[in-house]
């Protein structure tokens, strides 16, 4: 798997500063997990947020880093046995959020064979979903209120930007409007977080988004 396009270095500090609504942090966790480059770029982050918070000359009660690196120890601990149970279509920091693996995933049709599944995040103006579309499909050309990641996890969608396969993420927001078509083969699965709601061009898929909750 060689991944083309990677998480920025503005969402990476974000995520390490604990700034993004939950559905973002599930996003970039899932990538993470798929991608060597990000995955060291958002340690190095890590470790210059524990140097400046060592540096700081700010009170903090005796033992409090300890505490923290315990806390963060035991999370690992934790998260090594999710690592394992992996499947061949969601990353480990998924399957919590599903149940299992991708065939336990609880799909709803949209229309046109797309189907998604809305996953249960801490909303602060974000919501993220698992897409289902069909090979050789496309979504409503639309644009967007706010940020939008999109993660692959199967097959390969094409826009007017480029093309992304498992493991790239799609970076728009309100300057971007696009109509991401699905590759022929196999269906493209991916996981998808967004910030407000999408800015539909089409009648019918404007009267069908309240229903939806895109």
């Amino acid at each position: 798997m060689k991944i083309k396009h990677h998480m920025s270095d503005e969402l990476l500090m974000a995520y390490a500063a604990a700034e993004l609504p939950e559905a973002f942090n599930l996003v970039i966790a899932a990538h993470l997990s798929m991608c060597d480059e990000c995955r060291a770029r958002s340690m190095a982050f890590d470790a210059l947020g524990g140097a400046v918070i060592e540096d700081s000359t700010c009170d903090m009660s005796a033992g409090s880093l300890e505490t923290c690196l315990a806390r963060i120890g035991a999370m690992s601990q934790t998260d090594a046995p999710l690592a394992r149970r992996q499947d061949s279509v969601l990353p480990a920091p998924l399957m919590d959020y599903v149940g299992g693996g991708v065939d336990s995933v609880k799909w709803r049709p949209l229309g046109m064979g797309v189907r998604q599944a809305i996953l249960r995040t801490g909303d602060k103006g974000a919501s993220a979903r698992l897409l289902y579309i069909p090979a050789g499909a496309s979504m409503p050309d639309h644009g967007h209120n706010g940020l939008e990641l999109t993660l692959v996890l199967q097959g390969a969608f094409r826009d007017e930007a480029d093309r992304f396969a498992r493991g790239d993420v799609e970076i728009a927001d309100a300057s971007v409007e696009h109509t991401p078509v699905a590759e022929a083969g196999e269906a493209c699965i991916c996981l998808v977080a967004t910030q407000g709601s999408l800015k539909f061009n089409a009648l019918l898929p404007r009267l069908a988004q309240p229903f939806f909750r895109i």
